[in-house]
C-alpha cells in the first residue's frame, strides 16, 4: 500500500446497518484499519472509528435517529476488509432505521443526504492529500418493505433505481449487498424481498452479495427481537461481509493494473 491510499465506504440502509446491538461487545478496531468521516458533526477531520458507529451523525431533513444506534457490524466489517486489502477504510454513516426503499429513491431527503455525505468525504480526503483508490457502499435494507408487503417486483425496481443512480452520482464502483434476514416470528414474511435482492445481485455486475448470514440467525438464537440481532450476530455478519468485500476489491484493483 502506498502512503495515504484509502478506501471510501458508505454504510447505508436501515436499522440492521445502523446497528441495534451492544457496542461493548463489538470487536476492537485493528490499529490503522479505518476511520470515520463525520460529515455532520466533525467535517474538518477524520475521527476514530468506534461503536456505536455514526451515533451522532443526525441531520435535520435527512437521516436522523438520535439515541437509536447502539452497536453495529461496521467495525467487524472494516477489520475484515482491512485484513484482506491492507488499505484503511474511511467509513461514512448514513443508515436510518425503519426506512422503506421508497424513502431512498433519487430526489428524496435520505438520498440527497447520502450523496452530500459521500461527496463531502471525497472532497475532504482529496483536499488533504489522500488517494482514494476505491469507492464503494455497503447496503442492508428491506425489512420495512417486507412488513409493508411491498411487491417483489416493485422492491426490485425501486432498489435498482436507487442503487444505480447513487453509484453514478457518487462514483461508487460497487454496492456490497448484505441480504436481510427473516422476521423472527414469521419466517416467510421477508422471503419476497430476499429473492429480489438475490436477483439484483445476479443481474448487475456492480451489485455484489457479500453476506446472507442474517437469514440463519432466527434459528441460531441470535435475534434480540422480531427484527434485530444480538451484537454477536452483527459481528459475524460484518466479518463475513468485510472479508468478501475485501476479496472483491483486491481482484478489482488487480484487474485495473
Amino acid at each position: 500500500m502506498k502512503q495515504n491510499e484509502v478506501l471510501l465506504m458508505a454504510f447505508m440502509g436501515q436499522s440492521n446497518m445502523a446497528g441495534r446491538g451492544n457496542a461493548a461487545e463489538a470487536p476492537a478496531l485493528i490499529q490503522g484499519a479505518g476511520y470515520e468521516y463525520r460529515a455532520v458533526t466533525a467535517p474538518d477531520c477524520l475521527s476514530p472509528l468506534q461503536e456505536p458507529f455514526g451515533q451522532n451523525e443526525n441531520k435535520e431533513n435527512g437521516v436522523t435517529e438520535p439515541g437509536m444506534k447502539t452497536g453495529s457490524m461496521v467495525t467487524a466489517f472494516v477489520n475484515a476488509c482491512y485484513t484482506k486489502t491492507g488499505i484503511p477504510v474511511i467509513a461514512v454513516s448514513c443508515a436510518k432505521g425503519g426506512s422503506s426503499i421508497s424513502e431512498w429513491l433519487p430526489g428524496t431527503n435520505y438520498y440527497r443526504d447520502a450523496v452530500w455525505r459521500v461527496k463531502s468525504c471525497e472532497q475532504w480526503l482529496r483536499s488533504h492529500g489522500y488517494h482514494i483508490i476505491y469507492q464503494g457502499m455497503a447496503w442492508c435494507q428491506g425489512c420495512t418493505d417486507g412488513d409493508l408487503h411491498t411487491p417483489r417486483e416493485t422492491y426490485k425496481m425501486h432498489t435498482e433505481s436507487f442503487l444505480q443512480s447513487f453509484c453514478r452520482e457518487c462514483k461508487i464502483a460497487a454496492c456490497f449487498l448484505i441480504q436481510i434476514g427473516n422476521h423472527r416470528d414469521d419466517r416467510k414474511l421477508y422471503v419476497p424481498i430476499q429473492k429480489a435482492q438475490e436477483e439484483l445481485a445476479r443481474e448487475h455486475e456492480n451489485i455484489i452479495l457479500v453476506s446472507s448470514q442474517f437469514k440463519t440467525f432466527a434459528d441460531r438464537g441470535l435475534m434480540k427481537d422480531e427484527f434485530h440481532y444480538l451484537q454477536e450476530g452483527y459481528n459475524r455478519t460484518g466479518k463475513e461481509a468485510g472479508e468478501n468485500t475485501g476479496k472483491y476489491i483486491i481482484r478489482a484493483l488487480r484487474e485495473q493494473m
